[in-house]
């Protein structure tokens, strides 16, 4: 019987296998050692190689598909590079596998010391950066301590609110406006110091008296608070521009490189502001149907064919007030059907009343939809991509709501994505 381990491995033979019919492991490994037999001479037959412990056990891994038989072979190899060489060669002698048709393909032999090399390796770095931890930092390091300090204590006081500032505030001719201590801080470490910050939630009479003399850039952190402080903003002070960090990030916490490409891609406050009712707009859509629903579902009220949609536009009234909570998932009707769905690889299509046109599998989907004209919102059990939005606006369709969004390099803003959170 062979053994199961070697005493120093130092190759692995890897081979696909494929038999023209169903097999056994056994049936695989019999004819490697059978057809193998006196083919290489005495000092490289595998039964007394692995017997002398020279090679290791052969491991098979077998498939089965379509009466056929699909396998990965690995055998380990103690021997020089020469003779593991002409081993796995002969691997590929072997052409009937039990009653069958059968091939043995070698992929690859591979030095397993280089595994071991690497394992080195990342324990020295290890030990290596655990030591440098410990010593005194170099010049470089020492002059960018001092460096991150003094432009720390550059932070001065501003005006009779005392907001906190980058020196020299007034002798540039543009500000950009933040809305914490921190936010200062991580601008003034990145050599950027025309910087102010609101200090809170409410906006100092400061901030509007300065507005009325410099250019002002409102810098806002990239959640619904920065379109809070923006809005307060709006209300006191003179804004020429708004630039935001990216989506779930904090001005805080931006890299230089960050900060630098938030800056130029800023945009004029009318946008920013045109943007932030569109939002609105959205949140109250949403809000509006979950509550026809609601009604819808306890018999009090159903949705006439008359309503206007979900779209419409809030009154003035309702634009004066900051924007309602999203419903929580569970009580979104669009995800509520999304997590019915689930698992089921289909796709619904509704009219623009959430009234049910037809379902249909996801293979079939885009070639059904192409003929379809009066899908409001596509819900399946599947990834957004691009061919699917392309084929949506072609159609008209507002809304697709899926698992997740894939590569969508081209999104249509007449298109809302929504997936689960």
């Amino acid at each position: 019987m062979g053994k199961t381990y070697i005493d120093t491995l130092k190759y692995m033979i890897y081979a696909d296998v494929f038999v023209e019919g169903i097999v056994e492991k056994p049936d695989i490994v019999g004819a490697v050692f059978g057809q193998t037999e006196g083919l290489l001479g005495d000092d490289l037959d595998l039964r007394e190689l692995q017997k002398n412990g020279r090679i290791g056990r052969i491991e098979v891994t077998l498939e089965v598909k379509n009466g056929k038989t699909y396998g990965k072979l690995y055998m380990p190899s103690s021997l020089d590079m020469v003779e593991t060489s002409i081993l796995a060669a002969a691997l590929e002698s072997v052409d009937r596998i039990g009653p069958c048709e059968g091939h043995i393909t070698v992929k690859k032999i591979e030095d397993t010391r280089n595994a071991k090399r690497k394992l080195i390796i990342d324990r020295a770095k290890t030990l290596l950066k655990n030591m440098l931890d410990t010593v005194i930092p170099d010049s470089r390091e020492l002059s960018e301590i001092v460096r991150g300090e003094v432009k720390t204590a550059e932070v001065v006081s501003y005006g009779p609110d005392k907001l906190p500032a980058g020196p020299n505030i007034d002798k540039y001719d543009s500000v950009i406006v933040v809305e914490g201590r921190a936010d200062v801080l991580n601008l003034l470490r990145n050599d950027i110091q025309n910087v102010i910050a609101v200090g809170g939630a409410s906006v100092p009479k400061s901030i509007g008296e300065l507005s009325k003399r410099k250019e002002i850039t409102v810098f806002i952190d990239g959640d619904r608070g920065g379109n809070i402080i923006l809005t307060q903003l709006s209300k006191i002070a003179e804004i020429d521009y708004v630039a935001r960090a990216p989506t779930g990030k904090e001005v805080e916490e931006l890299t230089r490189k960050e900060l630098i490409k938030c800056l130029r891609n800023k945009v004029p406050f009318a946008q920013a502001i045109e943007h932030l009712e569109n939002i609105r707009k959205t949140h109250k859509s949403r809000a509006w149907l979950y509550q026809e629903r609601k009604k819808s579902h306890h018999g009090k009220e159903e949705i006439s064919e008359h309503d206007e949609g979900i779209e419409n536009p809030p009154s003035e009234h309702e634009q004066q007030r900051e924007p309602e909570p999203e419903p929580v998932i569970e009580e979104n009707p669009y995800l509520a059907v999304l997590k019915e769905i689930e698992n089921t690889l289909q796709a619904r299509f509704y009219d623009k009343k959430f009234k049910l046109i037809k379902e249909v599998p996801i293979r079939s989907m885009l070639k059904i939809l192409e003929n379809e004209k009066n899908v409001d919102t596509v819900i399946f059990d599947g990834i957004i991509t691009q061919r699917l939005i392309d084929v949506s606006s072609s159609v008209g369709v507002k809304r697709i709501v899926g698992l997740r969004v894939g590569n969508v390099y081209k999104p249509s803003d007449k298109i809302e994505m929504l997936v689960p959170k």
